[in-house]
């Protein structure tokens, strides 16, 4: 049954229709200048610096904020803050080879494996998937939590609000791809970090202020210990999952590639970093004060939907506005990272398709279509949130991560070829998913990451020796 009234109700749904006709409006005012595939994919490399910063913010802060972030707010307290500073910890990480990747003008990840070890279709297939796995995974996120968060209120059924939300995202994404996304979640990123902080302190004073919190909830949650409430192995897996997999999320890459000057990409990683700690104030506060208040609910997801039912009309459909803006600006990036892995990566680098411009959006545009319907048919039947976070960001930094910085650090000392990046990928893959399957005490990316170094340095290493050229056309100097 629904919870909310009729009147709560309607005013949402006024308040999300125009804020999604407001991102629509933008998304075809922008799209007109996207006309190349590049443009679509890429942006083009017309980005300002206070715009890659705001919407690398608005990517990162989505359903996983909103519901998987809270949810730990709720149930480990600050803890929230160590999975928040592991992906600060990976974009200052990627600070180190920010100029280099924007000097190369990649477009994808999988440019980025190919450039390091050699043209071949096995290596971009692989690097290709294993790139999509987290922005596809953000994607059923997204979907879930719009699902969880509305689903309480209107009592409409799952299915419904995971259509309408579908719907939207095409409708940011069609248009124009990056080119329209980064500027719609620009505007949104905005309202977005003003809402979070406001929100987060309604919330408080909601729950009667910290005074009451702190008398009302276990100590271990809100005090210095908070940090570590989530208990070590979680904060080992998130260390092992999250930081590897923030530095080979190609949602965070694609916006350095965009960047309009190449200065920009290392300082926008830097500010974006930062500005993900507004995402831990806002989801520790929240998951604070609903504890407060609700400390038996049975799934901490629900923290978020719960307080929906609290909040004052008024507020409540801003912060129903806010909230679709938030998910919307984070599935139109998931979702066109995706469709950029599988068009450019999949469909015209391994199956040799070479098409004319205009051939090129409209086969993107077509695929955007049939991915968003393939991760909403998943998300109905899989509504864990956190679990499609860290499985998504386990397997992708598994493959991806060793190929990439032990890549980086060796392509212009050794001769790297496309046997090891084969080889190392799928022992990364294998070895997270036996660990995964058999529920080993250390994190299961920790196993898949080691095993894919382990075996790509074997190859390298294994290669003859002897003086040749790197794809980059350098003398490289053999053992």
């Amino acid at each position: 049954m629904p919870t909310g009234s009729t009147g709560q109700i309607a005013g949402i749904i006024v308040a999300s229709l125009l804020v999604i006709g407001f991102g629509v409006a933008m998304s075809v005012y922008f799209g007109r200048k996207a006309k190349s595939s590049a443009d679509w994919l890429s942006a083009g490399e017309s980005l300002p610096l206070v715009v890659v910063v705001i919407t690398q913010f608005a990517t990162a802060t989505g359903g996983g904020v909103l519901i998987a972030h809270v949810g730990i707010g709720y149930r480990s307290g600050w803890s929230v803050f160590i999975y928040e500073g592991c992906v600060l910890v990976g974009f200052l990480v990627l600070m180190l080879i920010a100029k280099w990747l924007r000097e190369q003008r990649f477009t994808t990840v999988p440019d980025i494996v190919t450039r390091l070890f050699g043209e071949n279709k096995l290596v971009t297939a692989i690097a290709a998937l294993a790139a999509l796995v987290v922005p596809f995974g953000w994607l059923a996120t997204q979907f879930v939590a719009f699902a969880q968060l509305f689903g309480q209120l209107t009592g409409l059924p799952t299915t419904v609000l995971i259509a309408v939300i579908t719907v939207a995202s095409l409708l940011f994404v069609l248009p124009g791809g990056l080119t329209s996304v980064a500027w719609t979640d620009f505007v949104f990123g905005i309202f977005m970090i003003a809402m979070s902080l406001g929100v987060a302190t309604y919330a408080v004073s909601l729950a009667g202020g910290w005074s009451n919190i702190t008398a009302t909830v276990p100590q271990r949650l809100w005090s210095w210990e908070g940090l570590t409430a989530a208990g070590w192995d979680q904060i080992w897996l998130w260390v092992a999952a999250i930081l590897p997999g923030t530095l080979t999320n190609q949602l965070y890459y694609q916006r350095v590639f965009a960047t309009k000057k190449v200065s920009d990409a290392r300082r926008g990683l830097g500010l974006s970093g930062l500005a993900m700690l507004i995402g831990g104030v806002y989801a520790g506060c929240i998951g604070l004060a609903v504890h407060s208040m609700n400390p038996g609910l049975a799934n901490e997801e629900d923290a978020a939907g719960w307080l929906l039912t609290q909040l004052p009309s008024w507020l409540l459909v801003v912060f129903g506005a806010f909230l679709v803006s938030t998910i919307v600006s984070t599935t139109g990036a998931a979702l066109q990272s995706v469709v950029a892995n599988l068009t450019r990566d999949v469909y015209q680098n391994i199956a040799g398709k070479a098409q004319e411009e205009r051939q090129a959006v409209q086969l993107s545009r077509a695929i955007t279509v049939a991915v968003s319907v393939l991760a909403a048919v998943l998300a109905i039947l899989f509504p864990k949130a956190l679990t499609w976070l860290v499985a998504t960001y386990a397997y992708s930094a598994s493959a991806l991560a060793a190929p990439i910085f032990l890549g980086y650090l060796l392509h212009r000392h050794r001769r790297l070829t496309p046997a090891a990046a084969i080889a190392g990928m799928l022992a990364g893959l294998a070895g997270c998913a036996v660990a995964h399957v058999l529920d080993m005490t250390v994190p299961y990316a920790v196993y898949g990451i080691t095993a894919s170094a382990v075996v790509l340095l074997a190859v390298a290493f294994a290669t003859p020796g002897g003086r040749t050229e790197n794809v980059y056309g350098e003398v490289v100097r053999k053992a």
